[in-house]
């Protein structure tokens, strides 16, 4: 774990060191999660064979769409499948035997190397919200996302103890033209933060914009040889690539840098209501999405992506948090470690509209599945609210709270002498107590988890202290971290090199918010 620390200044003595160690500004990052404990094996082999068999059926027989795209369908001619219109048919095995080219895992680095994150084999990075166009806090209630709004998100990743990344859109700035807010939404990551980022995918110019803004960032040679982004292309599900997610996988491919490669689904709309089901169209769209990836370059680091829902029946809106949900999850990490791939899915997924009860079971749920589950990169791991569409300042802090479980858990339950703990047992005796004796004393600091939100007061205290609820503790968390917030050091030259191409791309076209 690495920490910056910015101390005030105070008077001397011990009791005045204390003091000021206690309050001082500290920025900590915690290494990704590395896990120490097995991972849950939900579907037995028998169950896998039939959802790998049957998803080479749906290549072979019934096909994939890549629309809008002469030259994937060429590529794809040319590797051996049958074209017929937009309409691709794989042979059996095709694709399986594309997917091999890919790595089991690999390093994406951060402009600070110490913020570096391994994705794959048994590492669990964790990033934030992804996507929504309505923010939401206390003060200001339900509000389309602004760029400042953006930014504040930006920088509470970054004060974030167990975020490893800083993600990409974690809201959507609506007050920016649609054609140049990814630039701005990229400076943003690259100035007030160092830990790992996200490109643009909304549209193949802007991935290109991705990897010069990088290239100025790390230098070209660098972006060429390493992988520094991380971005997210989502499968129009059933079996649909579009030209706009696969032009911008193309662009990340060629210059060797990191696609999630994600089927977006919600069960019963967008694939069968049954898990079985819906594994095998999973299965089946993240193989034909890969193999592509392979077909523009060999080695190209992909991620095997999951985003799977439910949907309630009766009014048709998604659900989070269910036991199909885990299922699926759980079924799709099985797929994904038997391809050797990195696997993406879970995350602080509800469906509630305020940061409540619904909103932590179903949260809970799902990063509990993800973490047992397997999964090495973990998208809106905190922040999310409403089925995705608004992203919540007291929820952001909330869920980055509760990440320090799953880092926990991971970890694994030490065996050592000390944690065998028979030194202390000894020394209690029957009927004693275990709070003066030395082990408790060596140990009491670092032996339990301490959650940095959540109260856990006399009844008394609590009340002398205003009666806070967990969103009045999650504001005033917002608050603090915000005001203690300190920009990592970034080469001058460097910020007004990408500061200046921002604004040359902007100047060269008109505004559109189309």
């Amino acid at each position: 774990m690495t920490e910056q620390r910015t101390r005030r200044r105070v008077r001397g003595g011990g009791g005045a060191a204390r003091r000021a160690e206690r309050t001082a500004v500290r920025i900590e990052a915690a290494k990704y999660i590395e896990r120490n404990i097995p991972n849950l094996e939900m579907l037995d082999e028998a169950a896998l064979q039939i959802i790998e068999h049957n998803a080479e059926t749906v290549l072979e027989e019934i096909g994939v769409n890549f629309v809008d795209n002469p030259e994937a369908l060429e590529i794809w001619r040319k590797a051996g499948a049958m074209i017929d219109g937009e309409r691709v048919r794989i042979p059996r095995g095709l694709a399986r035997k594309l997917c091999e080219t890919a790595p089991s895992k690999f390093t994406q680095h951060a402009r600070n190397p110490e913020r570096n994150v391994e994705i794959g084999g048994d590492s669990l990075v964790l990033a934030p919200v992804y996507g929504p166009p309505f923010v939401r806090d206390a003060e200001g209630g339900r509000r389309y996302a602004t760029m400042e709004d953006f930014t504040k998100f930006v920088k509470l990743g970054y004060m974030s103890k167990y975020l490893h990344h800083s993600g990409g859109t974690v809201c959507e700035p609506t007050d920016v033209p649609v054609n140049k807010r990814h630039l701005d939404m990229l400076l943003t990551h690259m100035l007030y933060s160092d830990k790992p980022f996200m490109g643009s995918v909304t549209e193949p110019s802007r991935a290109q914009d991705s990897v010069e803004m990088c290239e100025i960032l790390f230098g070209k040679d660098f972006v060429q040889e390493n992988t520094v982004m991380t971005s997210l292309i989502n499968v129009n599900s059933p079996l649909t690539f579009d030209s706009i997610m696969m032009g911008a996988m193309e662009i990340y491919a060629r210059n060797n840098q990191a696609c999630i490669l994600s089927p977006f689904i919600v069960g019963g709309a967008m694939s069968p209501v049954s898990v079985m089901g819906t594994l095998t169209q999973v299965l089946a769209e993240c193989l034909a999405g890969i193999a592509y990836s392979q077909l523009i370059r060999p080695g190209a680091p992909v991620i095997f992506g999951c985003f799977v829902t439910s949907i309630d029946m009766n009014s048709g809106a998604p659900t989070f948090g269910t036991p199909e949900a885990t299922q699926i999850l759980n079924g799709a990490g099985q797929l994904a470690r038997r391809l050797n791939l990195p696997f993406r899915s879970g995350g602080g997924l509800c469906g509630s509209k305020l940061p409540d009860a619904q909103a932590a079971y179903e949260t809970a749920h799902t990063h509990n599945a993800a973490l047992f589950g397997g999964v090495n990169f973990m998208l809106h791991a905190c922040g999310w609210l409403e089925g995705g569409l608004v992203a919540s300042f007291e929820k952001f802090v909330m869920d980055a709270d509760q990440l320090g479980i799953l880092h926990r858990l991971a970890a694994g339950v030490p065996t050592d002498e000390n944690a065998q703990a028979m030194g202390a047992i000894a020394e209690v005796g029957p009927g004693g107590h275990f709070l003066g004796c030395e082990h408790t004393q060596s140990n009491f600091k670092e032996a339990f988890w301490h959650t940095d939100l959540l109260d856990y007061k006399p009844f008394e205290t609590w009340e002398e202290e205003g009666a806070r609820d967990t969103v009045a503790l999650a504001t005033a968390r917002v608050a603090k971290l915000l005001t203690d917030y300190q920009q990592p050091a970034l080469d001058p030259e460097i910020a007004q090199k990408l500061q200046a191409y921002v604004q040359a791309k902007k100047d060269s076209t008109p505004d559109s918010f189309l």
